[in-house]
């Protein structure tokens, strides 16, 4: 079954565009395996951009995607929900770092433009091994167990209970107060320990 990959190389401006050639990093890309569509733009993660990304995902039947940006941490958000906007589940989708990764640490334009090329072989080859995932919601049943009924498991459970949550204490003792119930009393009051 062959599959249907899209890439889309971000300019960011000059932030990556000064130092590597997109263009020709989206005329590599369309020689790989799978990548059926590849462009570059300007501003990947403007509207402008992210509209581009879904009217080619309908145009071309797209089925996975990979953008070369800048870090995830920036921008994975929008392009995943620019994906999902046009149509198919949003982990079908990788992001590649060209800028922080390579634009901002190389000067030479072939090194940094020969390296996006590598990234986004690689983002590609990792794209089409991708599992269409869901996102579930498990419901959380608002209580607790506290394990060990020495004096930091009895503070815990009474911490837990004052805030309004049912609390199962274990002990493994036949008695609770671990420790503590084997002093004779405490410093510096010298109360008695039980």
């Amino acid at each position: 079954m062959k599959k249907r990959v899209g890439v889309f190389v971000c300019e960011c401006g000059t932030n990556i565009a000064a130092t590597v050639d997109t263009q020709q990093v989206a005329e590599y890309a369309k020689t790989l395996p799978g990548v059926v569509y590849a462009t570059n733009y300007k501003y990947m993660c403007s509207d402008p951009g992210q509209e581009l990304i879904r009217t080619a995902i309908k145009e071309q039947n797209l089925e996975q995607v990979v953008v070369a940006s800048c870090s995830p941490r920036m921008h994975e958000k929008t392009f995943r929900n620019a994906v999902e906007g046009g149509g198919i589940n949003g982990y079908m989708f990788e992001m590649v770092n060209i800028r922080e990764q390579n634009s901002w640490v190389h000067h030479d334009r072939q090194e940094a433009t020969k390296k996006a090329e590598d990234l986004v072989r690689m983002g590609v080859a990792k794209v089409l091994r991708n599992q269409p995932l869901k996102i579930s919601t498990i419901p959380v049943t608002k209580r607790a167990m506290v394990i060990g009924g020495g004096i930091a498991g009895m503070q815990a459970a009474l911490d837990i209970a004052e805030a309004g949550h049912r609390v199962i204490l274990v002990e493994k003792e036949a008695s609770i107060g671990g420790k503590m119930t084997q002093l004779d009393k405490t410093f510096p009051t010298m109360d008695c320990a039980a």
